[in-house]
């Protein structure tokens, strides 16, 4: 799963920054989410130790019927190249971060940055490990937009091309169903963000200002 919908009023790519909480909207998405899933027999939630996706996997695990461990994971954090970029209005991210054209010309290529193979994987890798070491369970991975685009790349066999990452989208709080028989994974479903209103502001996150 890709975490909710995060409070960003000067829209900044907010990369692997602190203080980036979820919006009404995110807090809503998350509830919905996590109920949606009650009667799903999740055991486990493993989840990016970058503060939305941990507020997704809380929000998330509040709404299942009883509580389940929640696992910080590392490999399921965002791209390393959003170091690069991190802070930066959108908008402005072509001039204030010139590397950013050579990063979509050939993803990886750089230093500090990712192959759509190395990105993708890393979180592949989380899953057959959690498959591996609790068969037949059912586990909730919660990271990030485009680890997630490179292993969904990864799951259809699709080229390794950086049209390729924006042609079939995780959306926020959407996610990507995996059935796996042993190491194999059998089938890959998309499940878009539930259509919510926002909630009220919460004051433990403080707006994510």
């Amino acid at each position: 799963m890709r975490h909710a919908d995060v409070e960003n009023p000067r829209r900044v790519l907010y990369g692997h920054l602190p203080g980036f909480y979820l919006s009404a909207l995110g807090r809503a998405q998350a509830t919905a989410v996590g109920q949606s899933l009650r009667d799903r027999g999740i055991r486990r939630i493993v989840h990016s130790p970058l503060e939305r996706a941990q507020e997704t996997a809380e929000i998330i695990n509040a709404q299942l019927p009883a509580p389940v461990p929640l696992e910080v994971e590392p490999a399921l954090w965002e791209a390393e190249f959003s170091r690069y970029l991190q802070g930066v209005p959108f908008w402005q991210i072509p001039v204030r971060r010139p590397k950013w054209v050579l990063h979509k010309l050939q993803r990886g290529a750089l230093t500090g940055d990712e192959s759509i193979d190395v990105l993708g994987g890393r979180v592949l890798n989380v899953v057959h490990r959690l498959a591996r070491e609790h068969p037949g369970e059912v586990s909730l991975c919660i990271s990030h937009a485009d680890p997630l685009q490179a292993a969904w790349i990864l799951l259809d066999g699709r080229p390794h091309k950086e049209s390729e990452m924006s042609r079939k989208q995780v959306g926020r709080a959407g996610r990507l169903e995996l059935e796996l028989d042993g190491d194999r994974v059998v089938s890959t479903r998309y499940v878009p963000a539930p259509k919510v209103a926002p909630t009220l502001p919460s004051p433990a996150s403080g707006g994510g200002k």
